[in-house]
């Protein structure tokens, strides 16, 4: 089995997009209207409307209503990172601060109110771990 994506379920797909093409750098990919895909080397963050959740189970999903997901993205730099959404970011939730398991991570929210994490490996047991 692979891990190969999470989709966020948003009432406004052109908004949510446009944000996280901003924070990763990354051009999605549109299907309809109701849909696009930011794909990483290693996944994939799918944005989908409201209006696609009949399609699975009506009312199986609720958009700006996760209090338990953090999505997180592997960066080179994520003081440099920091440097580059301030500003853009008008509210971290956390700036860099290093995990007591060796990530330097930073925490913000994306238009929806979704939890985000960007993070460095810094101490030898974390960069081992992330190593490709």
């Amino acid at each position: 089995m692979d891990f190969i994506s999470i989709r966020i379920i948003t009432d406004d797909v052109a908004r949510l997009v446009e944000f996280y093409e901003r924070v990763t750098g990354v051009r999605a990919t549109w299907s309809t209207e109701d849909f696009a895909e930011l794909k990483t080397p290693s996944a994939t963050l799918a944005i989908a409307s409201t209006r696609t959740v009949p399609l699975f189970a009506p009312g199986s999903s609720r958009p700006a209503d996760n209090h338990s997901v953090i999505t997180e993205f592997l960066v080179d730099d994520v003081d440099r990172v920091y440097r580059n959404l301030t500003g853009f970011i008008t509210g971290f939730v956390n700036e860099p601060t290093t995990m007591p398991w060796g990530n330097r991570s930073l925490l913000f929210r994306d238009p929806d109110g979704n939890l985000v994490n960007f993070f460095t490996p810094v101490t030898p047991a974390a960069v081992a771990k992330f190593s490709r």
